[in-house]
C-alpha cells in the first residue's frame, strides 16, 4: 500500500461533508490497512476471545431451541460492558470503523436475546420484568459530561446534534460552564426540537452579544444582562423536574460555591427538583472575575419563584466539578461516560489519552503527569495551611480543584484548535466562529459514533424493553384499582 493512497484517504476523511462520506473512507482505509483482516481473526491478546465465543455459542443454541428461560441464566451469568475485556481501549487502535467480528457478533447475540426474553410468552411477566429490572441495574449505563469551555462552549452542539442525528445520545447528561447551556437545552427539549436549535443561526441570535464590558470596580468585568436575557429566552422558569417529565432525560448542571467551606453540586430533577433551570446554568457560566456569583432560584408549591438555599451564591461548575462523573455514578447508576471536551485545560491532559499505548515512553509520560498532579496538590494544601486571608484561601481552593480534577473519559471527543478557535474564548460569539464550532463538534464525533454504538447499544436495548414493561405494568395496575 503506498503512502500516497494513505495519504489520499487520510484527506477524504478530514474534508468530508458527511459522517457517510467519512465512514466510506474509513472503510477504504482499512481494507487497504490490513484492519478487515485483523477483525476477521478472532484470537487475540488483547481479551478473552474463546469466552466469547462461548458465550455467542451457548445464545445461539438457546435461541435455536426456543429456551428463554436458559438465555436469561445466561445472561444473568456474567452479562457486562466489559465481559472478557472487549471494551479494552486497545482494541480500538486497529481500525478506524468497527472491531473484532467475534465482538460484534457477541453484542449482537445478547440484543437478540433480550428481544427474545421480551417476547416469550412463557415467561412470567412479573418474572420477565424482575429480570429486565435486576440486569438493567447490574450493566449501568452511559452519560455524556460536556466540559466548560467559555466561548468554545458551543462545540457542544455539533457534538450532541449529531450523537441526536444517530440516535445514540445517552439519557443521562451534564453540563458544567457554557457546556451547561447545551446541557440544558438536552434537558428542555425533544430530539426533533433540538435539530431545530442546535444551529449555528439560533445560537448566533440569542449569544451574540453575552460579553458586555461593564468595567472594573464591579464583582465582574462584564455584564450578564445578556447572558441571562438569552437563557430566560430558552428555559423560562422551567424546573429541572418540569423538564424531566418533558423529555425523560436526567440532565445535571454543575456549580461551584463562590465561598469558603462549600463544595460543589450538582443540580438535577433528583437533588434540586425545583431549582430554577436558568439560573442555575448563569450560575454555571459565572467564570469569576468574568461574571459575578449568583444566587439560585426555585419554584415553590404555589408556584412562586423564592430563592434557593438562602444566603449562598454559586460561580462556575467548571471550577470544581467539570466532569462528576463519580457522583452521577452515585444518582444515576452510569458506570460509563463519553466525554466532549473544550475546556482549554484539556491540552495539558491530552497525554492519558493513549490509555492502550504500551510502550515505555508513554507508560513514562503518564507516570510522570501523575507525579506533576501530585506534588501540585501537594503544594496547594500547604500554601492554603500558611495563608489566612479568605479570599486568597478560596483562589488557592479553586485552583487545587482544576489540577486535581479528571478531564477525561472512557469514549473522549476532542477539538482540534486552532489559533482562530482560541480567539473565540474571550470574545461574543460570530456566525463565522460558531458555524467553525459546530463543524468542529461534528467532526470530532465521526470517529466515535462506532464505537459510542456498540458501548450503549446493550444498555439501550435494556432500558427500552424495561420502559415499555412498566408501562405494562401501570396499564395493569390501573385497570386493577379500576375494577
Amino acid at each position: 500500500m503506498s503512502k500516497k493512497a494513505f495519504s489520499e484517504l487520510q484527506n477524504r476523511m478530514k474534508t468530508a461533508k458527511s459522517y457517510e462520506e467519512y465512514k466510506t473512507a474509513a472503510i477504504e482505509h482499512d481494507k487497504l490497512s490490513g484492519a478487515e483482516q485483523w477483525k476477521a481473526t478472532e484470537n487475540s491478546k488483547d481479551y478473552d476471545y474463546q469466552t466469547i465465543r462461548t458465550r455467542v455459542k451457548r445464545m445461539r443454541l438457546a435461541k435455536a431451541d426456543n429456551d428463554a428461560t436458559a438465555l436469561m441464566y445466561i445472561i444473568h451469568e456474567g452479562l457486562h460492558g466489559n465481559l472478557g475485556n472487549i471494551a479494552a481501549p486497545a482494541l480500538n487502535r486497529y481500525a478506524l470503523i468497527g472491531t473484532k467480528h467475534l465482538i460484534e457478533e457477541f453484542i449482537q447475540e445478547v440484543c437478540e436475546a433480550l428481544d427474545f426474553i421480551y417476547q416469550a410468552e412463557e415467561i412470567d411477566f412479573y418474572e420477565k420484568i424482575s429480570f429486565f429490572e435486576e440486569t438493567t441495574h447490574a450493566f449501568g449505563r452511559s452519560c455524556i459530561m460536556l466540559s466548560g469551555g467559555a466561548g468554545l462552549g458551543f462545540f457542544h452542539a455539533g457534538v450532541v446534534r449529531t450523537l441526536v442525528e444517530h440516535d445514540v445520545l445517552p439519557d443521562v447528561i451534564s453540563g458544567a460552564s457554557a457546556g451547561s447551556i447545551v446541557a440544558a437545552l438536552v434537558g428542555t427539549r425533544t430530539n426533533e426540537e433540538l435539530l431545530e436549535m442546535l444551529t449555528p443561526e439560533v445560537i448566533y441570535t440569542g449569544f451574540n452579544k453575552w460579553l458586555e464590558w461593564q468595567g472594573f470596580n464591579k464583582e465582574g468585568l462584564f455584564d450578564s444582562t445578556n447572558l441571562e436575557n438569552a437563557l430566560i429566552e430558552l428555559f423560562d422558569l422551567t424546573t429541572f423536574e418540569e423538564a424531566y417529565k418533558k423529555t425523560g432525560r436526567h440532565m445535571t448542571v454543575t456549580v461551584s460555591a463562590a465561598d469558603l467551606h462549600q463544595y460543589s453540586r450538582l443540580l438535577n430533577a433528583k437533588t434540586s427538583p425545583n431549582a430554577v433551570i436558568t439560573q442555575a446554568v448563569r450560575a454555571s457560566c459565572a467564570l469569576p472575575i468574568v461574571f459575578s456569583p449568583v444566587q439560585l432560584k426555585a419554584k415553590n408549591q404555589a408556584g412562586d419563584i423564592v430563592p434557593y438555599i438562602p444566603n449562598r451564591r454559586f460561580a462556575d461548575g467548571s471550577l470544581m466539578a467539570d466532569l462528576p462523573f463519580d457522583r452521577l455514578a452515585r444518582i444515576y447508576g452510569v458506570n460509563h461516560s463519553i466525554v466532549s471536551q473544550i475546556n482549554p485545560l484539556s491540552t495539558f491532559v491530552k497525554v492519558n489519552m493513549k490509555q492502550d499505548a504500551s510502550s515505555l515512553l508513554e507508560t513514562s509520560k503518564r507516570y510522570v503527569s501523575k507525579l506533576v498532579k501530585v506534588n501540585s496538590i501537594y503544594a496547594f494544601d500547604v500554601l492554603e495551611s500558611v495563608v489566612s486571608n479568605k479570599k486568597a484561601k478560596l483562589g488557592i481552593q479553586k485552583l487545587r480543584s482544576i489540577v486535581d480534577q479528571q478531564y477525561l473519559g472512557n469514549i473522549n471527543i476532542l477539538p482540534t484548535l486552532n489559533k482562530n478557535s482560541l480567539k473565540q474564548l474571550a470574545l461574543n460569539p460570530t456566525m463565522e466562529g460558531l458555524t467553525e464550532l459546530f463543524e468542529s463538534g461534528e467532526r470530532a464525533t465521526w470517529p466515535q459514533l462506532d464505537l459510542i454504538k456498540r458501548n450503549t447499544i446493550i444498555s439501550k436495548t435494556l432500558r427500552q424493553h424495561l420502559t415499555n414493561l412498566q408501562k405494562v405494568e401501570a396499564e395493569l395496575l390501573s385497570n386493577k384499582h379500576a375494577i
